[in-house]
């Protein structure tokens, strides 16, 4: 496994950031977990890097070098709120752990609190080995629901212990049952072909598998994530036969037969998926089916192409 002084050598470089400005922010729909679709603002906040560095995240690209300025989450959270429309739910998702005081002061949270007053679910994102009384203190602090969505990744033995991600399945399962019993509601996110998994079939099983073991503990919503390269390690790691991209055909599998186990709402990633496309006449109607999916949580017919 490469080490972290790799992982950031192969790095290309960061993206350039205002520390008071989220580098994205936007308005979309999400299902309920009673099904009705929610209005929901997403913010990508700018903040200090993920102290832990994944093989295969791409995040850091939107990050500081820095701890977080104090005060700075907040301005971003004004900057972005005074733009977007009223929501039912809010994303605050900060390329790292929202728990973690070099990304978010904790001096913050009261302040961040009282912006999110009147949405009544907040996600934020957090790994699993962060989930201790901080976020119960804050869950208090909201008049909605706390939503945590922590990456689980994959739960096949080889990737898993590879990943740099500083932790295992049982790990996760320990996290979510702290959240359960503080009654949070969770979110997790699974990797279709993570590294040092190559075969297209067994890719296909362990995602499936991997989503199957977050809902055994306590997950409510799994997003399944094609992992994709540009990060520079990952192009080594294909290079050397470690990773192989996926393919939009996976994908679908894999979120079709999520969907007929019903244990919970399954998401794919549609976010910049088009390395996916190896067919320019299908790929558009493809992807919305997989948008209308993530809305209504049923499988629809495939479209039909001579290309699958």
């Amino acid at each position: 496994m490469p080490g972290n002084l790799l992982i950031e050598k192969l790095r290309p470089a960061k993206n350039v950031f205002d520390e008071n400005i989220p580098y994205h922010f936007l308005h979309e729909q999400e299902p309920g977990l009673d099904g009705e679709l929610q209005t929901v603002n997403t913010l990508f906040l700018t903040g200090k890097e993920c102290a832990f560095k994944c093989l295969m995240c791409d995040l850091w690209k939107n990050t500081l070098d820095f701890p977080t300025p104090p005060g700075a989450i907040v301005k971003q959270i004004d900057y972005a709120l005074s733009q977007l429309p009223k929501a039912d739910a809010i994303k605050l998702y900060n390329a790292s752990n929202f728990f973690d005081p070099k990304a978010v002061p904790f001096s913050d949270h009261a302040a961040i609190a009282a912006r999110l007053q009147g949405f009544s679910r907040v996600i934020v994102e957090n790994h699993p080995k962060l989930c201790e009384q901080r976020v119960v203190d804050f869950a208090k602090r909201l008049s909605g629901r706390l939503e945590v969505a922590m990456g689980l990744e994959t739960i096949y033995p080889e990737s898993s212990q590879q990943l740099n991600k500083h932790m295992t399945p049982d790990d996760f399962k320990r996290a979510a049952t702290f959240l359960r019993n503080h009654d949070m509601d969770i979110r997790t996110f699974v990797l279709l072909n993570p590294p040092y998994l190559t075969d297209q079939r067994e890719n296909i099983e362990w995602a499936v598998k991997s989503v199957q073991f977050a809902f055994e503990c306590g997950a409510d919503r799994c997003t399944i994530i094609p992992t994709r390269s540009g990060n520079g390690v990952m192009e080594l790691l294909q290079a050397q036969g470690h990773y192989r991209p996926p393919t939009l055909s996976a994908l679908e599998e894999v979120f079709d037969r999520c969907l007929q186990h019903n244990k919970g709402q399954v998401f794919v990633d549609t976010w910049d998926i088009g390395f996916l496309s190896d067919c320019p006449k299908c790929f558009e109607a493809r992807t919305q089916r997989l948008d209308r999916m993530n809305l209504h949580q049923q499988i629809e017919l495939p479209v039909l192409c001579t290309c699958h």
